[in-house]
């Protein structure tokens, strides 16, 4: 085996090992919180020692700052993905709250990001993590929405951009809470709000790609 293949197939098991950590806590954080989630508890979880998992991560911190940057990445890759189209746009937000209503997102379960923005209000290391993140999915989302109106032959000012991304984002953060506090909430009824939401996000009735 040559040293490259050597350093490929370690490089390749600690990604393993760091995502079985992560896996892990994202379990205990939602189960018991960020406070009371000891690393102990994270070691029993992942089945591994805690001296292992500080090979990895040097504190709880560093593995939430870590599940905000797969955050980051998740969201990042679905706005690349995602066409303008409004029926698009709608089957992918409601498959997301699908998902959240069963507690099956891959990375950030509603109880997950609801405990991350609780700890940004206490934790300055976090809630800087966390607004970094949030502008990046802004600036993304802007640029999306940009060439959407764009490819549709209409040109919206930067201001109307950013407002129309700003109610876009309440929406389906607000669907996050939704899925916790209102879990019956049925597809009809997420269908149609989201039919009146993309009439205005969106430049609906154009060919778009």
């Amino acid at each position: 085996m040559s040293a490259e293949s050597r350093k490929s197939k370690v490089e390749a098991r600690c990604e393993a090992q760091r995502e079985r950590i992560l896996r892990a806590a994202r379990q205990c954080f939602v189960e018991s919180g960020f406070r009371a989630a000891s690393m102990a508890s994270l070691a029993e979880t992942a089945g591994m020692s805690a001296g292992l998992i500080y090979r990895y991560f040097e504190n709880k911190n560093a593995i939430i700052l870590a599940i905000i940057q797969q955050y980051l990445d998740e969201v990042q890759a679905d706005i690349r993905q995602l066409q303008a189209g409004s029926e698009t746009v709608a089957s992918h937000i409601m498959e997301r709250f699908a998902g959240w209503q069963r507690n099956e997102s891959r990375i950030l379960e509603p109880g997950l990001f609801l405990e991350i923005a609780a700890l940004a209000t206490r934790d300055p290391q976090v809630a800087a993590a966390l607004h970094a993140a949030d502008r990046r999915i802004g600036a993304e989302l802007d640029a999306w929405l940009m060439r959407a109106w764009q490819t549709a032959e209409r040109r919206l000012p930067e201001a109307e951009v950013a407002q129309r991304v700003f109610v876009l984002r309440c929406f389906i953060e607000g669907l996050i809470v939704r899925a916790i506090k209102q879990p019956d909430t049925g597809p009809e009824l997420l269908q149609a709000s989201l039919s009146r939401l993309l009439a205005y996000v969106l430049p609906i009735g154009r060919a778009l790609p």
